[in-house]
């Protein structure tokens, strides 16, 4: 799919300029200590709360139950590290780096340089084939040349990747973690040696807990359980944004490479706790630094600048990103289903 737009002005260039100009006078900007003072506060009470809870439920296969809850808080921590990186916490880079170290490395096991830098490209150029990281062809394949000439069980999981999308979901926490090792290894980071050793200070601390609490099965089970519900978790917050929206060619302005790529989804204060806000997708590309609160304010004047300006604005229900998602994979499936 390319981007498109319908009733575009003739200076396009300035379109962006004029919209930054009008959520400026609304103060959108401005950053939000108290929202993000609570909201830190939680997400650490919820982690502080399920590892409690493993030590208390101590050997028992009631621990998964655990897993799960903590598999929640994991990706609760996720998100705020994301949003650590794009400064709508603190102003500067010094503290964001740190808490984001602290979130990222420590807290879930990903290396908070290198998905920042991962993450940075994807702003710069959403769903781009080649400069977009978010939709290289890897094991699934988002564009349907990158699809041809596959074998084996590569053209195998590209043909059935609609199918196969939620349980591939399930390796994206370990995905994460060898992505981590890889770009440290690299060094394609920056500070490598401080990022590996948070890094190594996590899996300790992680792998000693459940080898010392649990019996070596339910150890395992508990690694399963809790790295595929994060990974599933994780993949549903980020999958409704972007997955089965038009692939631009580059040559498009600032405003509409953002919001011709995005979509947001609707569905009240339960989607905007569990999506941290992302599915305010379009007015956070536009406005990366912006808190998380202020989306959903900001959101009325963006639709409404769009229809001004004649450039489409994608808004659905969670279920239904879902499934145009879905079907933007079996459709770029298609030619090795042939």
């Amino acid at each position: 799919m390319t981007a498109t737009s319908t009733g575009s002005r003739a200076s396009t260039g300035s379109d962006f300029a004029e919209l930054n100009r009008r959520v400026n006078a609304q103060g959108l900007l401005r950053r939000q200590p108290a929202y993000y003072a609570v909201r830190l506060s939680l997400v650490s009470l919820m982690v502080v709360a399920g590892w409690t809870a493993f030590f208390l439920v101590g050997s028992s296969w009631w621990t998964l139950l655990v897993a799960a809850f903590l598999s929640v808080a994991f990706a609760q921590l996720a998100l705020v590290a994301h949003d650590l990186a794009h400064r709508q916490v603190f102003r500067t880079k010094r503290p964001s780096e740190i808490a984001g170290r602290l979130a990222g490395n420590i807290g879930v096991g990903m290396s908070y340089g290198w998905w920042m830098d991962k993450h940075t490209r994807h702003h710069n150029n959403p769903n781009h084939d080649d400069l977009d990281p978010d939709v290289a062809p890897e094991v699934l394949i988002w564009a349907t040349k990158s699809a041809l000439g596959r074998r084996g069980l590569a053209a195998f999981i590209t043909r059935h990747q609609a199918g196969l999308f939620f349980p591939l979901l399930t390796l994206l926490g370990i995905d994460l973690k060898v992505s981590s090792v890889k770009a440290i290894r690299a060094r394609t980071v920056k500070r490598p040696g401080l990022e590996a050793a948070l890094l190594i200070i996590h899996a300790v601390a992680y792998l000693s807990a459940l080898f010392i609490v649990l019996s070596p099965l339910q150890a395992v089970a508990f690694i399963v359980v809790h790295q595929a519900l994060f990974g599933v978790y994780l993949g549903m917050t980020f999958a409704p944004n972007h997955k089965g929206m038009p692939h631009p060619d580059g040559t498009e302005d600032y405003l509409r490479k953002q919001v011709l790529t995005s979509r947001n989804v609707r569905g009240g204060w339960f989607v905007d706790v569990a999506l941290g806000g992302l599915n305010y997708q379009i007015e956070h590309h536009l406005f990366p630094g912006m808190p998380t609160p202020n989306l959903r304010k900001v959101q009325p004047i963006v639709r409404e600048y769009c229809a001004e300006v004649g450039v489409a604005y994608e808004e659905t229900t969670l279920i239904e990103s879902y499934r145009q998602a879905l079907r933007h994979l079996h459709e770029v499936g298609a030619p090795l289903r042939a």
